[in-house]
């Protein structure tokens, strides 16, 4: 099963970083038929990323998110131009679905709660423990890799 994995966020602005340095643990771990890419943000360009994916997994770090981290399944967001440089995973989801004509695969968000993300801080101590526990669990679905056991981990958050 072909895997897409996006890691966005900022490494200078401290937490904003557990996106890309989970990615990072996935690239180390070297995670079997799984394209990963890192940017700065989500942008139009990323649905073409998605072409020929089975399933599609999105890391990023959030403020509101709840503690240490959030799992769910994500739909595309239909009805939304694509007006910003940065996209919610969503919106990217709605942009491989209007420009190539097909269902956008199956995708699921994490999102890791952050506390500072000042540019030129380093990741918080909150941040550390969150990124590993969040670890532990991309851990646990990847041994398990497919939507039908994916949706079944996210009745455990």
């Amino acid at each position: 099963m072909k895997l897409v994995v996006f890691g966005w966020g900022n490494v200078a602005r401290g937490d904003d970083a557990l996106g890309p340095l989970l990615l990072a643990h996935i690239a180390e771990s070297k995670w079997p038929d799984s394209i990963l890419i890192e940017d700065y943000q989500l942008q139009i360009e990323h649905a073409l990323d998605l072409e020929g994916a089975d399933l599609a997994l999105f890391l990023d770090a959030g403020r509101d998110t709840r503690k240490p981290f959030s799992f769910a399944e994500i739909s595309p967001r239909h009805g939304l131009p694509p007006l910003s440089h940065a996209l919610a995973p969503e919106s990217v989801l709605s942009i491989f679905e209007r420009t190539l004509g097909r269902r956008a695969p199956p995708a699921f968000l994490l999102c890791v709660r952050g506390e500072n993300f000042d540019l030129g801080a380093g990741l918080s101590a909150e941040g550390v423990a969150r990124l590993e526990a969040a670890w532990d669990f991309l851990q646990r679905i990847e041994t398990a890799r497919g939507p039908e056991s994916w949706r079944a981990r996210m009745t455990e958050m």
